[in-house]
């Protein structure tokens, strides 16, 4: 039963995550595309393309956090479990806590930061868009990763996957 749930949570999840990260990565694209072409045909550049890649690069490296969690690509030192085989399983699990204590953070500090941006109305210097709309990746990030750990623990516990690949 819970397998069959995240089998589901990981279909819904990395729908989210792929097209969101194509969507943004592609947005970008566009937006620097134009700001070359205009800088190079008519010697005239724009700044709302360079605020906007801005944004969604940090919007595309919030989210990544999530596939990073998924796809067990997180930076971590493996010396030790390489050279002291049996610690290894009990030292993914220091990892586990770890990046769980991270999402737990970043969650709650995040919705703090998206309270605060809420009541000031603060907005982007050119775009002028809402701080808040940002700020709510935060918590998001925090949450994706969260369940992806899920996951990556029920994975390591089970030894099955939770999705076929």
């Amino acid at each position: 039963m819970f397998r069959t749930t995240l089998y589901y949570l990981d279909k819904v999840l990395s729908f989210f995550e792929e097209w969101t990260l194509f969507l943004t990565v592609f947005a970008a694209l566009i937006g620097l595309f134009v700001t070359v072409v205009t800088r190079y045909t008519i010697t005239y550049t724009m700044t709302w393309p360079e605020e906007f890649v801005r944004q969604v690069i940090m919007y595309t490296t919030f989210i990544g956090c999530s596939v990073a969690v998924k796809n067990r690509a997180l930076i971590r030192i493996d010396a030790l479990p390489n050279l002291i085989k049996p610690l290894a399983k009990p030292l993914d699990f220091v990892n586990h806590a770890g990046v769980a204590a991270f999402s737990i953070f970043v969650t709650y500090y995040g919705i703090k930061l998206l309270k605060m941006q809420i009541m000031t109305g603060q907005v982007t210097t050119v775009m002028k868009i809402p701080q808040s709309i940002l700020y709510g990746v935060l918590p998001l990030m925090g949450v994706l990763m969260f369940l992806r750990l899920v996951q990556v623990v029920f994975e390591d516990i089970t030894g099955k996957p939770v999705s076929p690949k």
